[in-house]
């Protein structure tokens, strides 16, 4: 076991950041007509608003949420008081939040993708894939929530915020963190980290567009006049 905490909580986050940076790079150079959404709305509107905005707020509230607790220095919690076990409890009902949010959404995604037959059709078997892959992962998440109510001390949360911590500043050390945690989470990151390995040969890449968005706002207005 230690071997292969070693690799996969050691080195695999690097080799899924390589194949993340790679390959959205490659994607975007080589095939950037297929960097969309491809929305499906033309084939079939029902479920469509509901489950696009319920997915969307509750997979962006977990990105950043986990991005802010894991990655927030445990001493900056202690210098604002915040004991363990309260920043333990707050982010097991924020991500209980969040996570039956995105599931509702996701639902709602997955009927439409294999219920509705012209979606279904026109469907390829990664955006199959990817549903299915993102509702594992999310099940496993709303998991640890149960494992983590039967100890509120906070313990097994500063360890996988060290773990975290170490992997972004790239210590050698980061495996040992996670060797004696609940299998739950050891999935549970797995298939988290693994998202971004096939991040880049999805529509997952239309977020980046999503974010690029944002300087729209400091453009200048563009001004269409008639003839």
């Amino acid at each position: 076991m230690l071997y292969l905490d070693k690799f996969f909580f050691g080195i695999y986050p690097y080799i899924v950041l390589t194949i993340f940076l790679v390959g959205s790079l490659i994607r975007f150079e080589q095939e950037q007509y297929s960097w969309k959404s491809e929305s499906s709305q033309i084939l079939y509107n029902g479920h469509l608003r509901l489950g696009n905005i319920l997915f969307h707020v509750g997979i962006l509230g977990l990105f950043f949420g986990h991005l802010g607790g894991l990655l927030t220095p445990v001493v900056v919690w202690d210098t604002l008081g915040v004991s363990h076990s309260a920043k333990q409890v707050f982010a097991m009902s924020l991500g209980g939040i969040m996570g039956v949010c995105c599931l509702v959404g996701l639902l709602l995604l997955i009927y439409r993708r294999f219920a509705i037959d012209r979606i279904n059709a026109n469907s390829s078997w990664r955006d199959k894939f990817l549903l299915i892959w993102l509702l594992a992962t999310l099940l496993l998440g709303l998991s640890t929530i149960f494992v983590s109510a039967h100890h509120l001390d906070g313990h097994e949360m500063v360890r996988l915020m060290t773990w975290a911590q170490h992997i972004v500043t790239g210590r050698g050390d980061a495996s040992d963190y996670i060797s004696g945690a609940s299998i739950i989470f050891k999935c549970h990151l797995f298939m988290g980290m693994s998202v971004f390995a096939i991040f880049p040969f999805t529509r997952l890449v239309h977020v980046f567009s999503g974010f690029a968005s944002v300087f729209y706002l400091g453009r200048v207005w563009q001004l269409v006049r008639p003839r």
